[in-house]
């Protein structure tokens, strides 16, 4: 909701554009002014008539909405909704199965360490225990000190980057993780990885595919 001139609406939006390949997020509006994330970059600022580096013009702005023009073509993209990258995109796909209880535990690696994952939606960050960032060789102490709360009661946390987290043929780098004072049967693979996904359920499977 827009409360005022200067506030921002922090709903994410994605749209592919098959000519370019390119992803475009709104996250943010104000008056003639649109905020930006390209293919995952730094967020930009957008006037309407303004043309980004990669061929992105802002015609408009619309109630909850901004309308773009790439490839002369004009796309209208509005705040929060959600669709799958066109088709041709080569973006790297994963899919997942379930196990005999619903979860999704699959290997995976930590830069470049053998881990196994539990995706969880519920999780904010990837979540790793004590033994499990030792032999990532992360080092907790480097990162920001906290507290969050799990099934168990409130526990320690240090905030890190990891510096690539890799899952079938997906690769992330830089991902914001948590790291456990304690040790941890499975790492979480949280919203910090999956929210740079398309997701989709089929049944007992699920398909990530990489938006950025």
């Amino acid at each position: 909701m827009l409360l005022a001139r200067h506030c921002f609406v922090l709903l994410l939006y994605a749209w592919n554009f098959s000519a370019l390949a390119a992803d475009i997020a709104l996250v943010g509006l104000l008056p003639g002014k649109a905020l930006v994330v390209i293919d995952g970059g730094q967020r930009q600022t957008l006037a309407v008539g303004a043309t980004t580096a990669e061929g992105v013009k802002l015609v408009g702005i619309e109630s909850g909405a901004a309308v773009f023009e790439i490839a002369g073509k004009s796309r209208r993209v509005a705040l929060g909704q959600s669709v799958v990258s066109a088709p041709g995109a080569a973006r790297p796909v994963t899919t997942l199965m379930a196990d005999a209880r619903g979860h999704f535990v699959v290997p995976g690696s930590i830069n470049g360490t053998p881990m196994r994952f539990l995706v969880d939606t519920g999780a904010t960050f990837v979540s790793l225990g004590a033994a499990d960032a030792r032999r990532a060789r992360i080092d907790p102490t480097k990162g920001t000190p906290g507290m969050t709360q799990t099934a168990n009661g409130v526990v320690r946390v240090w905030r890190v980057k990891l510096a690539s987290v890799k899952l079938g043929d997906i690769t992330l780098l830089d991902v914001d993780a948590s790291v456990h004072e304690q040790d941890m049967p499975v790492v979480l693979l949280g919203m910090s990885f999956l929210n740079r996904m398309e997701i989709r359920r089929d049944g007992a499977s699920m398909t990530l595919t990489q938006r950025y």
